[in-house]
């Protein structure tokens, strides 16, 4: 009698623990969605042609257009110096806003829909897709770095501050896609994600201090810039790679990056739960 009941018993146990997944299993899940998102790069080359193109393209544009006009004329390496720095902020933002459009994406081709009826943390899709893009935030990165360093960049600190720079560019980037991820699970179309990100992109680049210092900007912009987040870490990489105080910038950018993540993370897994 026992023993049939403990027979009876095993299926409701075994049922009811069906729902958790630990820490480890989590992990597996996310190693093997991030490298089912690398085989889809292998297949599809020309998805890395931003984060391999975007920054020769940035760093010879800004550089010899506006580098004459910013740093003088002749001055151009000054203005490298100056510039590089603030692109590695502007780097991790562009990327990031592929992660939004490549989970609509997936949710119009029924690959989320598939991904949701599996036993795997609803997260552990999120957070691979989430791993592979820094993986590419680090290949523009390099490259980026790479270009500045033939052009005439030079580091003042040491490779640990540029390191440190690098980690706080992936970090801060890493946090935004939380935001982009909840754009590509609310919008309806790729270009709608693509052209919202513009909508906010725009004016946190260009309102900030990643192309020029903001002491000549009128006093309601350069307010704004103060607490633009993307000056923040322009200025952190700036004091990191050439030297001075860097504290309060990267307490503030780790600040914004905290922030964002603890926002805009549990709306995005709630929100991929229930899309439809």
């Amino acid at each position: 009698m026992s023993s049939a009941t403990a027979t009876a018993g095993a299926p409701v146990k075994a049922a009811a623990g069906e729902g958790r997944i630990g820490p480890r299993a989590n992990l597996r899940h996310i190693g093997a969605l991030a490298r089912r998102n690398m085989l889809q790069i292998k297949q599809d080359p020309e998805s890395m042609f931003d984060a391999v193109l975007m920054p020769v393209i940035f760093i010879l544009l800004f550089t010899y257009v506006f580098g004459g006009s910013i740093g003088g004329k002749g001055n151009e390496r000054e203005y490298l110096n100056y510039l590089v720095p603030g692109l590695m902020a502007m780097m991790g933002m562009n990327i990031s806003m592929a992660v939004g459009t490549g989970i609509n994406d997936d949710f119009k081709k029924g690959v989320m829909d598939r991904f949701r009826t599996m036993p795997i943390a609803r997260s552990s899709v999120l957070v691979a897709k989430i791993v592979v893009e820094v993986g590419r935030m680090l290949i523009a990165t390099a490259i980026l770095l790479g270009m500045g360093f033939a052009l005439g960049l030079t580091v003042s600190t040491s490779v640990l501050h540029l390191l440190a720079a690098v980690v706080l560019s992936m970090v801060f980037g890493a946090s935004l896609m939380w935001i982009f991820i909840l754009l590509g699970l609310t919008m309806k179309t790729p270009q709608a994600v693509q052209g919202i990100a513009m909508i906010v992109l725009m004016p946190l680049q260009f309102g900030s201090s990643i192309f020029a210092p903001t002491t000549n900007m009128p006093g309601w912009l350069e307010g704004f810039t103060e607490y633009n987040p993307l000056s923040n870490l322009a200025d952190a990489a700036r004091h990191l790679i050439k030297g001075g105080p860097v504290a309060h910038s990267v307490w503030m950018v780790l600040a914004w990056s905290v922030a964002i993540t603890a926002v805009t993370a549990p709306l995005a897994v709630s929100r991929f739960r229930r899309k439809t």
